[in-house]
C-alpha cells in the first residue's frame, strides 16, 4: 500500500511539475515575438523622424513621427512588463515546485532509512526461512514469499525515486536560477527602455515649444492644412452625390422603359383582339402583375446582384480589410485631433504616414467613381456598393473612371503633403455617412 502511494504521488508531482511550465513557455515565446515586431517598428518609426527632421523644419508631421514613436515605445515597455510579471509567475511557481520536491525527497529519505534499518535488524537468512516456514499452511507461505520479494522491489524502487527526485529537483533549481538570471537581463533592458521613453518625451516636449514659438506660421499651416482637407472632403462628397444621382436616373429610365414597354403591349393587345375584352384584360393584368413582381434593388446602388455581393463582401470584411500602403503610421486619426498649442484639426478620414513613392493599393474591389486633382495631388474614389473609398494625397494615378479595380490593385504613389512628409489619406463612407477607416482596416 505504501509503495503505491509513494509511487502516485511521484508521478502526479513529476506530471505537476512537467506541465506547469509548457504554458508559460510558449507565453514567453509570443511576448519574444511580438518585442521583436516592435523592435522592427521602432527602428522603422526612428528612421522616418531622421527622415523628416533632415528634409524640413519642425512641423505637425514632425509631432505625429514623435508622439508614433512614444506609442511604440510605450508598447515595447508594457510588453517587458508582462515579461516581467509572467517571469515572476514562474518563479513563484518553481519555487514552490521544488519546496514540494525537497519534502519529497526527505520523506523519500526517511522511508527508505527506515526500510534499510528494517533489512539490517532482519539481515539473517534464518529470520527469512523462520518467518517462511511458520506459516500455518503452504498457500500463507507463498504469500509470505511474494511479500518478500515485493518488499525488497520496493526497496529497490524507493533508490529510483529518490534518485529520480534528486535529478528532478536539481533541475528545477537550475531553471530556477535561470530564470532569476533572465529576470535580471530583462529588468535592464527594462531600464533602458524607460529611459529612451523619456528621452522621447523630452524631444517631444522641444518639438511642442518650438512650434509653440512659430506663432502665426503653424496657425498659416494649420490653415493651409484644413483648406486642402476641406476641398478633399467636397469632392468625396460630390463624388457620392453624383453616383446616387446617376443611379437614380439609371433606376428612373428603366422603370420609364418597362412602362412604355408595358404600355405598347396593353395597346398591342387591344389592336389585335378589339372584340375580346376578356382577353385584352387577362394580358394588361398579367403585365401589371409582372411589373408589381418584378426585383427592385433596396437601393439605387445595388441595381445588380454584382453590386449586391460587393456590398455584401466589404460589409464582411471588416476589421479585416488590408492597409493602402505596406508600413506607415497614423499621423491623424478619424474626427477630432488635438495638436500642439491647443490647436485641433476635424478629419473625416486617416492620414497614413510613409514614405514618398510608396504603392497605393486599393483596399477592396470595386468601380472607380471619380479621379479628381487639386494642388497638384490626386483623388481617387472606388465605389463598392453602397460603400465609397477615397484615396488622397497621391500622384500617378493611372485609372479612369468607371474601371473596375481589384483588391490591392495599385492606384498611384504616395505624394508629400504640406509639411513635406510623405502621407495617403484614406476615407470610407456608406452613402453620406462617414466611417473610421481604423475601425475597417485589419489590426496591426
Amino acid at each position: 500500500m505504501i509503495k503505491i502511494i509513494v509511487t502516485c504521488f511521484f508521478l502526479c508531482l513529476s506530471m505537476a511539475v512537467v506541465n506547469a511550465q509548457t504554458p508559460a513557455s510558449k507565453e514567453q515565446q509570443d511576448l519574444e515575438r511580438q518585442r521583436q515586431q516592435l523592435k522592427k517598428e521602432l527602428e522603422q518609426a526612428e528612421e522616418l523622424l531622421n527622415s523628416n527632421k533632415k528634409s524640413t523644419r519642425e512641423n505637425l508631421s514632425t509631432l505625429a513621427h514623435i508622439n508614433h514613436k512614444l506609442d511604440i515605445q510605450e508598447n515595447v515597455i508594457e510588453n517587458i512588463s508582462r515579461e516581467i510579471n509572467l517571469m515572476d509567475n514562474t518563479i513563484y511557481k518553481s519555487q514552490k515546485d521544488v519546496t514540494k520536491l525537497q519534502l519529497l525527497l526527505d520523506t523519500l529519505k526517511q522511508e527508505y532509512t527506515k526500510s534499510m534499518v528494517y533489512s539490517y535488524k532482519n539481515r539473517s537468512n534464518s529470520d527469512f526461512l523462520n518467518f517462511i516456514f511458520s506459516a500455518p499452511g503452504f498457500n500463507d507461505a507463498i504469500k509470505r514469499i511474494n511479500y518478500l520479494k515485493s518488499y525488497r522491489n520496493y526497496r529497490e524502487m524507493q533508490g529510483e525515486n529518490i534518485l529520480r527526485t534528486q535529478a528532478l529537483l536539481k533541475g528545477r533549481i537550475d531553471e530556477l536560477s535561470g530564470n532569476k538570471q533572465k529576470k535580471n537581463t530583462v529588468l535592464q533592458i527594462q531600464s533602458k527602455e524607460v529611459s529612451a521613453l523619456q528621452t522621447q518625451q523630452d524631444e517631444k516636449a522641444a518639438i511642442v515649444a518650438k512650434l509653440k514659438a512659430q506663432g502665426k506660421e503653424l496657425s498659416n499651416q494649420i490653415a493651409a492644412k484644413k483648406k486642402q482637407m476641406m476641398k478633399v472632403n467636397n469632392a468625396f462628397a460630390l463624388a457620392i452625390k453624383r453616383a446616387n444621382d446617376e443611379a437614380r436616373k439609371v433606376a428612373a429610365n428603366k422603370a420609364s422603359e418597362e412602362r412604355r414597354n408595358n404600355e405598347a403591349e396593353i395597346k398591342a393587345a387591344k389592336n389585335n383582339k378589339p372584340d375580346d375584352a376578356t382577353a385584352t384584360k387577362k394580358t394588361t393584368t398579367k403585365i401589371r402583375k409582372t411589373t408589381a413582381t418584378s426585383a427592385k434593388p433596396e437601393n439605387v446602388l445595388l441595381p445588380t446582384d454584382a453590386d449586391i455581393n460587393i456590398n455584401a463582401g466589404f460589409e464582411r470584411n471588416r476589421r479585416n480589410l488590408p492597409w493602402p500602403v505596406s508600413g506607415g503610421y497614423i499621423i491623424l486619426h478619424f474626427g477630432l485631433n488635438k495638436l500642439a498649442n491647443n490647436v485641433e484639426v476635424n478629419s473625416q478620414g486617416i492620414s497614413i504616414g510613409s514614405e514618398i513613392g510608396t504603392s497605393v493599393k486599393a483596399i477592396f474591389e470595386g468601380e472607380v467613381q471619380m479621379i479628381n486633382n487639386y494642388d497638384d495631388l490626386q483623388l481617387v474614389v472606388i465605389k463598392h456598393g453602397r460603400y465609397f473609398t477615397g484615396y488622397s494625397n497621391i500622384s500617378g494615378v493611372n485609372l479612369t473612371k468607371g474601371q473596375k479595380v481589384s483588391v490591392g490593385q495599385v492606384i498611384g504613389k504616395v505624394a508629400a503633403n504640406l509639411d513635406g512628409v510623405g502621407a495617403v489619406d484614406l476615407m470610407i463612407s456608406k452613402d453620406n455617412s462617414e466611417l473610421n477607416p481604423e475601425a475597417w482596416l485589419k489590426p496591426r
